[in-house]
C-alpha cells in the first residue's frame, strides 16, 4: 500500500466551494481532540464555519466519553465551529438534527467522492457493511438561546488498512480503503464533507427538516431492526426501531410483554442503540 497523502491547506481550498465552513481552517499534525481545540476556539470568539482538522488525535473521543481510534495520517478527524440556528426550528430540536444531518452530509460526499453508500446507524454512526466506518460527535455551549454553538466533530475511517486496526475493533470496525482496495484522496473528501454539510446546514435552517427527514430515514438501518436501548442507569428496551420522528427521535415498539399484547411506541432521544444480532458492542472506533 502506497502512503496516504497528507492535508493541506492548499489541497484542501482547491477544491472548497463554501461560502462558510473551511473559510478559517487550522489544520495540526496531532492534537489532544479536535473537538477540545474547537470548543476552546469557539469560546475565544472563533467565527462560524471555522474548521480546526488533525492528522491524528491522542485522545479523540467518541460519545460516552468512549476512546476513539486515531491513527495518524490516515484517516478524517475534524470538528466544526456552527453558530445560530434560525428562525424554523426550536433550540432543542436545533440539537437533535444537527448530528442526523451532519451524518447525511458524510454519506452523500463519501458516495460523491468515493462511489460508496454508507448506512446510518441513529443517531450518529456511520456503517459500511454493517462494520463502523465513522461518527459524529456533537457538543455545544448555549450562553445565548439566540444563538448557541455547537461543535460539530466527525471521525471516518479512510485510508487506513484493516490490519492496523486493534484486535478489538477488528470484528466491528472497518474503512473506505477496505471497500475500494484504493486510497481516497482525503483533502478532496474533506473538501466536499463541508460543502454537503453546509449545503444541508442551510437547508435545515431554512426549511426546518423535513426534506433531510426523508433522505436520513432512506439510509438509515435502524429503522425496522430489532435494537437494544442503553438507557442509562441500568435500564434498558428491547424492541423494534419503527420511525424517525419530526423532531429526531427515534421510535421504537417495544417487544410484547408477558401477557402478548403489543406496547405503545417510546420515544428514544438519548442513550446507545445496539442492532440486535448484526452489531457487537465494542469500543468506538473513528
Amino acid at each position: 500500500m502506497s502512503s496516504s497523502l497528507p492535508l493541506t491547506p492548499d489541497d484542501i481550498r482547491s477544491t472548497l466551494a463554501t461560502e462558510r465552513l473551511g473559510r478559517q481552517l487550522r489544520l495540526h499534525q496531532s492534537l489532544t481532540s479536535t473537538n477540545s481545540e474547537a470548543m476552546s476556539l469557539a469560546h475565544q470568539g472563533a467565527e462560524d464555519g471555522t474548521v480546526v482538522a488533525a492528522e491524528s488525535q491522542t485522545a479523540g473521543r467518541g460519545r460516552h466519553a468512549r476512546i476513539w481510534f486515531s491513527p495518524p495520517g490516515l484517516n478524517l478527524y475534524c470538528s466544526v465551529i456552527v453558530r445560530g440556528l434560525g428562525d424554523k426550528l426550536t433550540l432543542a430540536d436545533w440539537l437533535s438534527w444537527v448530528p442526523l444531518t451532519t451524518a447525511l452530509a458524510v454519506a452523500e460526499a463519501v458516495h460523491t467522492v468515493a462511489a460508496i453508500s454508507l448506512d446510518l446507524k441513529w443517531p450518529n454512526d456511520l456503517l459500511l457493511d454493517e462494520h463502523k466506518v465513522g461518527g459524529i460527535l456533537c457538543e455545544s455551549s448555549l450562553t445565548s438561546p439566540d444563538n448557541p454553538v455547537v461543535v460539530i466533530g466527525i471521525g471516518l475511517n479512510v485510508n487506513v488498512p484493516r490490519d492496523l486496526f486493534p484486535e478489538d475493533l477488528r470484528p466491528i470496525a472497518t474503512s473506505l480503503f477496505e471497500s475500494t482496495h484504493r486510497l481516497i484522496d482525503r483533502n478532496r473528501l474533506l473538501a466536499q464533507l463541508l460543502q454537503e454539510l453546509e449545503e444541508s446546514l442551510d437547508e435545515l435552517r431554512a426549511h426546518g427538516p423535513s426534506r433531510l427527514l426523508q433522505a436520513y430515514q432512506h439510509r438509515c438501518t435502524t429503522l425496522g431492526r430489532q435494537v437494544r436501548v442503553d438507557l442509562g442507569g441500568g435500564e434498558e428496551l428491547l424492541g423494534t426501531a419503527v420511525a424517525i420522528t419530526a423532531d429526531g427521535a427515534l421510535q421504537v415498539r417495544p417487544s410484547s410483554g408477558a401477557n402478548g399484547k403489543s406496547q405503545p411506541l417510546v420515544e428514544i432521544r438519548a442513550g446507545d442503540v445496539i442492532h440486535v444480532r448484526r452489531w457487537r458492542n465494542g469500543r468506538d472506533a473513528k
